[in-house]
């Protein structure tokens, strides 16, 4: 049997595609959540092959659900914000069913995903969707972590500094230090330039925690956090600066 989970704040959402589900005798609905932070919790627990995800839920969306959730399964989108239905979607393995959709419509969806099941080209497109499409309101306003068994949403304002490590984003708080499996670009994208500046290829730093800025050599400046932290700033870097502050 294939396992699949239901991941949906409206239960006559869940309704349908579980009644859809009754034609596809190989699937076994293994649990049903109404949240992305029950959803995180049931794909540990039961490791499914499929889910069946809304974007906009409590608590936290979708995406950022999909961000944290170990092992990351394949994914086929319900959602009513057809905002998000780009044809990025059609042209990867990943589906997106936009709310209502038919039986005939579920039909294709499963089809799909059934041919695509046994390659790797659905977590390629999956990864590449996530990183793309991930700029919802909320993004701007938290940052969402897991820690171990834990789940953690911090506030951008408690957010010191950003530094690049790898393929992850190391986040600056007074609380100390988590990571993010993030690209600084999309940071630097996503927070509110108002107030957080890329002033190096590696690092972002929060405009408020800034107290001065001195000479390195020649061509560098470090700037000096209110923690007593030293942040490298490129020749760029200094000049954004330069503008953002008005000097």
């Amino acid at each position: 049997m294939i396992k699949t989970i239901l991941i949906d704040d409206e239960p006559l959402a869940r309704s349908i595609v579980r009644e859809y589900l009754q034609s596809f005798k190989e699937i076994e609905i293994v649990a049903e959540c109404n949240d992305g932070f029950d959803g995180i919790k049931a794909i540990q627990q039961h490791q499914p092959e499929l889910i069946f995800l809304d974007i906009q839920m409590p608590k936290i969306n979708g995406f950022e659900m999909l961000e944290i959730a170990e092992p990351l399964p394949d994914v086929i989108f319900t959602t009513a914000f057809d905002e998000f239905a780009m044809k990025a979607f059609e042209a990867n393995a990943i589906d997106y069913l936009l709310k209502p959709f038919s039986k005939e419509r579920f039909d294709k969806a499963m089809t799909k995903w059934l041919v695509n099941r046994n390659s790797n080209s659905s977590q390629k497109s999956l990864e590449k969707i996530v990183e793309k499409f991930n700029y919802q309101p909320e993004e701007k306003n938290r940052i969402v972590v897991k820690n171990g068994a834990n789940i953690k949403i911090i506030p951008v304002a408690d957010v010191l500094y950003l530094e690049a490590f790898d393929d992850y984003v190391k986040i600056y708080t007074t609380d100390g230090m988590q990571l993010k499996k993030k690209t600084l670009s999309f940071y630097e994208q996503t927070l509110d330039e108002q107030k957080f500046l890329r002033v190096h290829r590696s690092y972002i730093i929060q405009l408020t925690q800034l107290t001065k800025v001195e000479p390195y050599d020649n061509n560098n400046h470090i700037a000096m956090l209110k923690n007593g932290t030293k942040i490298p700033v490129s020749r760029s870097g200094y000049l954004k600066l330069k503008e953002v502050l008005g000097i």
